[in-house]
């Protein structure tokens, strides 16, 4: 089965195909451009480079949320476009989940960090079990900082952060993380569309998919500006 990966959620632009086992081809960016100016370009030149057609795609993996707004109306917007025009199903893949798959046979406890401002970061916990089952711990959510550390803490074992909230709460976490903790390199520490399409793959397979029309991303929260319009209503209420 052939899989189309994007990832547009955060910072990083990543587009990937994966066949059954093989990693054919990854494109993955993470430096100030913006998402409307790369995905495309990104994916006709990973397209050309494979050498493969469109059409021999089966089913297209996207970050589907949290993360970026903007990033991820641009590849919802992409992904659906590509999906109807070559009438093929969408799998949408938690974001978090997708950043701790990259962790792929850790027999640590994996907690992505992604900045959701105001302290606070998309995360979840994860793990591998001894068959290198990916097992969800705790679902993504956004969370202040402090209970995320606390419910590390309280967890008693050892943890490897990664994602782009890192840099961000690394301060924090060496004051406060009461538990053996590392950082994931630098190869590991971000989105990748191969991994989603990995993934992907995976909840395909469970028939966790849906079509073009019916795909939505999953914010988990409002955005500011709709946040600052609530505000507003209430305080002239």
């Amino acid at each position: 089965m052939r899989i189309l990966g994007i990832d547009s959620s955060g910072l990083v632009a990543s587009a990937a195909v994966v066949d059954d086992e093989v990693l054919l081809g990854e494109f993955t960016t993470d430096y100030k451009k913006t998402h409307s100016t790369t995905l495309m370009p990104m994916l006709d030149e990973l397209i050309r480079m494979l050498g493969i057609d469109l059409k021999s795609i089966d089913a297209i993996a996207t970050a589907a949320g949290p993360g970026s707004f903007t990033g991820l109306r641009i590849g919802a917007a992409t992904v659906k476009g590509l999906a109807y025009a070559l009438g093929i199903p969408v799998i949408a893949v938690p974001t978090v989940d997708a950043i701790a798959y990259g962790l792929y046979g850790s027999k640590r406890l994996i907690c992505p960090l992604m900045d959701a401002r105001r302290q606070q970061a998309y995360s979840g916990l994860y793990r591998f079990d001894e068959t290198n089952e990916f097992i969800v711990k705790k679902e993504q959510a956004p969370e202040a900082i402090e209970d995320i550390i606390n419910r590390i803490n309280a967890e008693d074992e050892p943890v490897t952060f990664l994602g782009d909230g890192v840099p961000v709460f690394r301060d924090y976490i060496e004051r406060n993380a009461k538990v053996d903790y590392d950082f994931a390199p630098p190869f590991a520490s971000r989105q990748r569309a191969g991994t989603v399409a990995s993934l992907g793959r995976k909840y395909f397979d469970r028939e966790y998919y849906t079509s073009a029309e019916e795909f939505r991303p999953d914010y988990l929260r409002q955005s500011q500006a709709e946040r600052e319009r609530a505000e507003k209503a209430g305080a002239n209420a």
